[in-house]
């Protein structure tokens, strides 16, 4: 029962998360900045995050100690969302999900060459497999109205790294001692101030009064990023890391379905190839993994 649970938590997380590609252009359609859509998003979400913290009896006292590492863990959370912001300006979200989901290879790859892991042949093949696949989607279907191609593949790949040190600085870290919702609202309240100052910096912040405004907002900040964390966190409790991120395929799927019906994005033979090359290319990681902490 606890994994069908599971199960069912991960594929909310998953979707719900591939939902934000829509709720974030809608935004940069309506005319806001980069800035202004994550400083409302992770604002909210982190309000959203800390009240059910409270309300999950979660201690949110930091050692002074700790606040260093969860300080570069926002940073690196920022850069992630913000790098998959411009890409989603200059490439179809779908590609752009797509892109981003190829996380688990870095960090497989980083944790061979940096932390000197044993090598697997199956890792450098599915490594192999998925820069085919982003090498495909380069090549048709990929492109939006006004948008550079080379710019958004640059910063779907930048969005792939910092979300892999994400996780590998989480994983590595004094930090994984730190309850996951706790680590979850500091980082994103962090974040969300960073934002903020961003936004300050440079066109400003505007203040929403319109309801249907609101409406985009609270769907990105709600369903696509609070509720997308706390099911996150359940569905690894109950389904375990491994299952968990294999049904996380359907956040790049989500994606490209509401790219297409939605925002009229181009579905082409390449997009299908290069989709299909790459989550074949990070089960076959996620597999590896699996065997590797069963042993």
């Amino acid at each position: 029962m606890s994994r069908i649970k599971g199960i069912l938590y991960a594929a909310v997380s998953s979707s719900t998360f591939g939902l934000a590609p829509f709720f974030s252009i809608t935004l940069l359609l309506i005319g806001f900045s980069a800035f202004e859509v994550l400083s409302y998003r992770w604002g909210i979400a982190s309000v959203v995050l800390i009240i059910f913290g409270l309300f999950s009896g979660c201690d949110f006292r930091l050692k002074r100690k700790d606040f260093a590492v969860v300080f570069a863990l926002s940073l690196l959370g920022a850069i992630t969302s913000f790098s998959l912001i411009i890409a989603y300006q200059n490439i179809a979200s779908g590609v752009a999900s797509t892109i981003h989901f190829m996380y688990p290879l870095a960090v497989a790859l980083v944790m061979m060459f940096v932390f000197r892991e044993k090598r697997s042949v199956w890792v450098i093949v599915a490594v192999l497999m998925s820069l085919s696949g982003a090498s495909v989607l380069s090549l048709g279907g990929a492109d939006v109205k006004d948008g550079n191609v080379s710019i958004g593949l640059v910063s779907a790949c930048v969005s792939v790294f910092s979300y892999a040190a994400y996780i590998i600085g989480v994983r590595n870290t004094r930090v994984v001692k730190i309850n996951s919702t706790v680590l979850t609202c500091y980082v994103m309240s962090l974040g969300a101030l960073s934002y903020i100052a961003g936004a300050c910096c440079t066109s400003g912040l505007r203040m929403v009064t319109d309801s249907y405004v609101w409406l985009i907002i609270l769907g990105l900040a709600l369903p696509a990023t609070a509720i997308s964390n706390i099911t996150l966190v359940q569905a690894i409790k109950n389904a375990g890391p491994t299952l968990t991120s294999i049904l996380g395929a359907m956040e790049p799927l989500t994606a490209v379905v509401i790219g297409v019906f939605v925002f009229n994005e181009l579905f082409t033979l390449n997009t299908f190839i290069g989709i299909l090359l790459i989550l074949v290319a990070v089960s076959i990681v996620v597999y590896r993994e699996n065997r590797k902490e069963r042993v």
